[in-house]
């Protein structure tokens, strides 16, 4: 019954937000417009519920750096002071909320991650797309970036066994209060990819 009431509360909660922020966010889109040549956003593929694919939406933070092989430059080499900022802040995930106005996520819920990721989650953690992603989850208030790739699809999967409202306040609270106190936020996360550190085949740590 919640998941559906949680539908409107996200959608009533999305516009009250940005009516509250608007005045504010302008001003950030501008500086971004010519900070980042015209493109203040950009856009990335993700899985979301019922393993649908969608793009999540982003302010700018990283300027467009590739090697001699057309591949991008470590996160380190390309963010701007500008983004860093924005990111120190997680100003960069507000137009999330044009995702949850599109009913792609919900404020709450499992972050969305890349499609590519898809073989190497076990049958356990696959549940996390049987709950709309969020723009914070519990993995977000109990070490974000600090945790590994276990504790965080654990946390995913514990969101998904206890979904309730009281949770989703608790979350939404310890979330605004980890922002105010720039806890356990990292600018450039060195969190190694999922691909590196599993064997697709056996969805455990590969020691090689």
């Amino acid at each position: 019954m919640y998941k559906y009431i949680k539908v409107i509360l996200d959608f009533l909660l999305a516009i009250l937000i940005l009516l509250c922020i608007f005045p504010f966010l302008i001003p950030v889109i501008v500086v971004l417009y010519f900070h980042f040549d015209g493109k203040p956003f950009f856009k990335q593929k993700r899985v979301g519920y019922k393993n649908m694919e969608f793009y999540i939406f982003k302010l700018k933070t990283m300027k467009d750096l590739y090697d001699e092989k057309g591949n991008s430059l470590p996160d380190r080499d390309r963010i701007t002071k500008i983004g860093s900022f924005i990111r120190k802040l997680s100003l960069d995930e507000l137009p999330q909320i044009l995702n949850v106005l599109k009913n792609e996520m919900s404020f709450v819920g499992p972050r969305p991650l890349s499609p590519k990721l898809m073989p190497y989650y076990s049958e356990k953690e696959l549940l996390r797309h049987q709950v709309k992603p969020g723009i914070t989850g519990l993995a977000q208030i109990n070490g974000r970036n600090s945790l590994n790739w276990d504790e965080r699809l654990a946390f995913d999967v514990e969101y998904y066994e206890k979904i309730s409202f009281v949770l989703d306040i608790k979350i939404i609270w310890e979330t605004v209060l980890n922002v105010l106190q720039r806890k356990d936020i990292s600018v450039t996360p060195q969190i190694p990819s999922l691909i590196k550190t599993r064997d697709p085949n056996t969805k455990t740590v590969n020691d090689t």
